[in-house]
This record gives structure tokens, C-alpha cells and sequence, in this order.
């Protein structure tokens, strides 16, 4: 699949736009957050909807919203929906946020480990 985001173009900035749209709703956000600890593996949308205490239906709609900005995949399994990160989409979005980072050095952009924040707030 093509790279969804080609960043010298409007309707690849639309694209990201899309991408943000999701992922700036609560509930959108704490289900992207589980499932990006969950992996490519996902979870069935039962146990997101309970473990965020969301309703089934609203979850589902806000499900739908992270997939359509191709963030997540979902798939089915007997009777379950899964849900699972989409970790091209996660690359793409990351790329569209550094690649002009810090004169053209997105490695500085990089996360830093856990402990390290830790160490530099102690």
C-alpha cells in the first residue's frame, strides 16, 4: 500500500488532518492508547468498550472514526470484532510530524525511554 502521507501535497495534509480529527476525542484517544499497548494483535471491542466503561454502540462509532484515519484495522473472529493497531498508519503520521523536525534531523524528535524522563524530572 502507498504511503498515505506525501507532505508536499494538500490531500495528504488533509489526510493527517483526518488523522488528528480522530485522535482529538477523549474516548478516541484512550481506545488508540489501549490498543497501541495491545499491538497489531488487538482486542476484541467488547473488552475496550468495557474496560473504558463506554457503551458497545458508542464505541463502535468511535471505532470506526480511528479506522477510517487509518490508525486501526479491525477484523472479525466468530462472533468478536478485533480491533488492532495499524502501525503503517502510526509510521506514516509519526513521519508527517518529524520529517522537517529540528533542521531536518528528525532524530532528535525521537521519544525518550521512561526512565530517562524519569531521571531528568528527579
Amino acid at each position: 500500500m502507498a504511503q498515505r502521507f506525501d507532505y508536499s501535497r494538500t490531500m495528504e495534509m488533509n489526510a493527517a488532518i483526518e488523522t488528528f480529527t480522530a485522535l482529538a476525542h477523549e474516548t478516541r484517544l484512550r481506545a488508540f492508547r489501549m490498543l497501541v499497548k495491545a499491538g497489531p494483535e488487538g482486542m476484541a471491542a467488547g473488552r475496550i468498550a468495557s474496560e473504558l466503561d463506554v457503551a458497545p454502540p458508542t464505541l463502535s462509532f468511535h471505532l470506526a472514526q480511528l479506522v477510517r484515519a487509518q490508525l486501526l484495522d479491525s477484523r472479525r473472529e466468530g462472533r468478536s470484532v478485533i480491533y488492532g493497531l495499524r502501525t503503517e498508519g502510526v509510521r506514516d503520521l509519526l513521519g508527517f510530524l518529524t520529517e522537517d523536525c529540528c533542521g531536518g534531523r528528525p532524530e532528535l524528535c525521537a521519544p525518550t525511554s521512561p526512565s530517562k524522563t524519569t531521571e531528568a524530572t528527579t
